[in-house]
């Protein structure tokens, strides 16, 4: 496994060992012990999979509020997406600023996005699933989102007319948003 810097400090991009033959391939996804040496160090406690048919499908700019914040380890297992992670910790050196990573079946990354950042992923190919994991459950009290084209934070996401669900659509601006992360406390 390696661990590849982004634009973002704390943001990593993982690359796995695939071992493939004739019959296909093998690859270690989670291995708690190579994480920790990595400095991924957080208990995950759920898994979660999502299905978008469409090509163009935008989900986010989503994250929980503290004290039940997630951090996320991202794949795509089939298609291929555009993830964005965008920072709302106040007092980051990288506040409101934001990386994209592009995570596919054929390339097989995953993206780490700790507590404190936003994330959504746009569908770059029909009939897309995306396999995340997350340190902490989920919470209805503390489920936020934020417009994905909040022009504070000018996310370039390469696709003027997404397929949205409601929540999306009406998503706050961040300036209006409870979001409450800050750095070096999340």
């Amino acid at each position: 496994m390696k661990v590849l810097d982004t634009e973002i400090e704390d943001v990593k991009i993982i690359e796995f060992a695939v071992f493939g033959d004739h019959r296909g391939f093998f690859m270690e996804t989670y291995n708690k012990d190579v994480f920790h040496k990595a400095g991924i160090t957080v208990e995950f406690v759920q898994d979660n999979h999502s299905y978008s048919k469409a090509k163009g499908t935008l989900r986010g700019l989503h994250f929980q509020n503290q004290p039940k914040a997630q951090s996320k380890l991202m794949r795509c297992t089939r298609g291929k997406i555009l993830d964005v992670a965008v920072d709302l910790r106040r007092g980051s050196p990288t506040y409101k600023k934001w990386v994209a990573v592009e995570l596919s079946a054929d390339n097989k990354r995953a993206l780490w996005i700790p507590k404190g950042f936003a994330h959504g992923f746009l569908t770059l190919t029909e009939d897309v699933e995306v396999q995340y994991k997350v340190d902490e459950l989920y919470s209805k009290e503390h489920d936020r989102s934020i417009l994905y084209s909040d022009s504070e934070l000018q996310v370039e996401w390469g696709d003027s007319k997404p397929v949205l669900s409601e929540k999306d659509i009406h998503a706050p601006l961040l300036s209006d948003s409870d979001v409450n992360f800050i750095y070096g406390e999340v």
